[in-house]
């Protein structure tokens, strides 16, 4: 089922996730839109990143509700819910080390091939040609971010700041209508954050994805978000536009530690 311009692509419903005797999110609701750029913030332990693995079929809801173009996707494995249109990028950089940058990306697009296990180990002509398409599909993305340099090099031995676009590139190979950013400026510098910033613009702009970001970097959501969710210890304090999340008395409090003047 295809969301209308107008109906949500996500809807999180009262959503609780509890690990024993602590409730991580509590009762968390809100919807994102086709086209937007969406943010998460909130303090250290506000819920943001379990949130995230909620959506994406890591951790089942204790209680309510995730629905993703208009169906229910929280009983889905991760996979299931992967192969509905939603990509992710981690917090803590999950490559795969020994392979180099294509083919990591190539990874992030085995799953619209055709082929099986038995084919892939004969290296039938089919599975030459998918992996060349694959492969072509990779560059594109790398050259999309900038970084087609750094195909074939082993990703181990490149640059944080590129490891990281090599994750958001394997996540756009997966062809999602939804990408989840968990921390995408954790450990860039002010350029390589301003590279950023541009990059999910485009994503947007140019290849028509709508963009969820979880991010503690404040110059890249309000430089980005077209509106911003502020939680803390699991629950939804404010949803707004950026401005009206940086005026907003108990978000100020909960990252100051002190009411607004």
């Amino acid at each position: 089922m295809k969301s209308s311009a107008t109906e949500p692509i996500l809807r999180i419903d009262q959503v609780s996730m509890d690990f024993g005797g602590l409730r991580a999110v509590n009762r968390c609701s809100f919807q994102v839109t086709p086209g937007q750029i969406y943010s998460l913030i909130g303090p250290n332990g506000a819920g943001k990143s379990t949130l995230f693995n909620v959506i994406c079929g890591i951790y089942r809801p204790t209680e309510g509700a995730v629905t993703f173009r208009g169906q229910r996707i929280d009983g889905l494995r991760a996979s299931g819910i992967a192969a509905r249109g939603i990509g992710r990028s981690f917090q803590n950089i999950e490559l795969f080390r020994g392979m180099t940058a294509a083919e990591n990306v190539m990874v992030g697009g085995h799953r619209h091939v055709a082929y099986g296990l038995l084919q892939a180990l004969w290296f039938s002509p089919g599975v030459r040609a998918g992996e060349k398409r694959l492969r072509g599909e990779a560059l594109g993305h790398l050259a999309f971010l900038g970084i087609a340099d750094a195909a074939d090099a082993r990703v181990e031995d490149l640059p944080y700041g590129i490891q990281k676009k090599v994750e958001i590139a394997r996540a756009l190979a997966s062809r999602p209508s939804l990408l989840l950013l968990d921390e995408p400026a954790a450990g860039l510098n002010e350029a390589e954050t301003a590279e950023l910033m541009e990059s999910v613009r485009r994503i947007r702009a140019e290849m028509a994805i709508t963009v969820l970001v979880v991010e503690h970097n404040m110059q890249l959501v309000m430089g980005i978000s077209d509106r911003v969710c502020a939680l803390s210890f699991g629950v939804v304090l404010a949803e707004g536009t950026p401005g009206e999340i940086q005026a907003h008395p108990e978000v100020i409090q909960a990252y100051l530690g002190e009411p607004a003047c």
